[in-house]
């Protein structure tokens, strides 16, 4: 993500606007690396395996801080045995891998489709060793040819998928966008609700604020996102996953010694306090909100929470609509039970909203933004087990 220079030139006061004023002039300074985002081109011209020509797709899946924590056999012929990576796991904030599932989801979703896009049907087997652990694979998908196929009319949308994270422009959902996401949203385990009344969005939003704002203000929670913070496009390049931090105005931030892991955990830093700033003011520019919610929290519901959140965005994606998960107040650490049983109570004043007993799986802000481009993206071989 890239600060905007407002709030550059306000923590920063008088301190190197001339450094800032040089780095907003060479306007590639310190850019996304071309290397870390090439695999949004899509499979290898010589590719010939389906099965990794679908995967190459399946990877630009979106997935909790873009940890991407997909692991892959492809020993057995025409099958990819699908397993999550225990390296790559939120124990403080995500502990019982909820919204890793989730990311799993979303993966065999782009990865039917894909399929699919050059004629393959995929036969999907949930968690076919028995119940998941990590030692045992979330899925069994097997490729069998089937000529005439229909394409999926959201694959197109794939390589143009966004999790914006910037503020968002100062428009309302457009009601037209708002009825096709809701009526386009099929049938399922998940329920798809969608506010933008202003008064009802102002309570989601401070409640949001506050599930923030506590992760940052734990130092194990806040932690666990600064240690997959990338600064700069030398430490994107080198680990290409993570959360990105890059552009000439971190560029300067990193030159003046502000912008640093270190400082970005200790509260009252430039670092730190910007970090904050940039997610609220995403918070502050929501003009409506969005969740899924199910009537059980099965580790097969999880999955299908995936599948169906890709498929919303992808929707939103061809309509022009950005879309943000905001995932603070899901999340099941002890601390942050207040305000998930306060989301929940307030998710369920809506017509179709979160009923006692259920799950919330999924919040997500709804507007409008610029492209911020791509995030990065591991080459395929670093997914594929020995």
């Amino acid at each position: 993500m890239a600060m905007s220079r407002k709030t550059f030139l306000r923590v920063l006061g008088g301190g190197v606007i001339v450094a800032a004023g040089a780095a907003i002039a060479a306007t590639r300074l310190d850019a996304m690396p071309v290397e870390a985002v090439e695999g949004w081109r899509g499979p290898a011209s010589g590719e010939s395996d389906p099965r990794r020509r679908a995967l190459a797709w399946a990877l630009l899946a979106p997935n909790p801080h873009n940890l991407q924590s997909w692991s892959v056999d492809l020993a057995e012929p025409d099958a990819i045995r699908l397993f999550v990576d225990g390296a790559r796991l939120l124990p403080q904030t995500d502990p019982l891998s909820r919204q890793i599932l989730i990311g799993h989801g979303c993966f065999l979703e782009i990865l039917s489709m894909a399929a699919a896009a050059e004629g393959w049907r995929t036969e999907t087997t949930l968690f076919p060793a028995g119940e998941w652990r990590l030692d045992r694979p979330v899925a069994l998908v097997r490729f069998v040819r089937s000529i005439g196929l229909t394409p999926e009319p959201l694959f197109d949308a794939v390589p143009r998928r966004r999790t914006v994270k910037r503020a968002f422009d100062d428009r309302p959902l457009d009601p037209v966008h708002k009825e096709a996401l809701r009526s386009g949203f099929e049938p399922g385990p998940a329920r798809l609700s969608i506010v933008d009344e202003p008064a009802h969005v102002d309570r989601l939003r401070a409640i949001a604020i506050a599930g923030s704002e506590l992760e940052m203000n734990l130092p194990r929670t806040h932690k666990e996102s600064i240690d997959v913070v990338r600064i700069g496009a030398g430490a994107i390049a080198a680990h290409r996953d993570g959360i990105s931090l890059t552009g000439p105005m971190i560029w300067a931030l990193r030159q003046a010694g502000l912008m640093t892991a270190e400082n970005a955990l200790t509260p009252g830093t430039v670092a730190w306090n910007g970090g904050r700033d940039y997610a609220l003011a995403g918070y502050s520019s929501a003009r409506a909100f969005g969740w899924l919610s199910t009537a059980d929290n099965a580790r097969s519901t999880q999955i299908a929470v995936g599948r169906a959140f890709v498929r919303l965005q992808l929707a939103a994606t061809r309509l022009g609509v950005a879309l943000q998960p905001h995932s603070q107040t899901l999340q099941e650490f002890p601390e942050m039970a207040g305000l998930q049983a306060a989301m929940k109570r307030e998710t369920g004043t809506a017509a179709t909203g979160t009923a006692p007993g259920e799950t919330l799986q999924m919040f997500f802000r709804l507007g409008y933004a610029r492209d911020p481009g791509p995030s990065p993206r591991r080459p395929i071989e670093s997914f594929v087990r020995a």
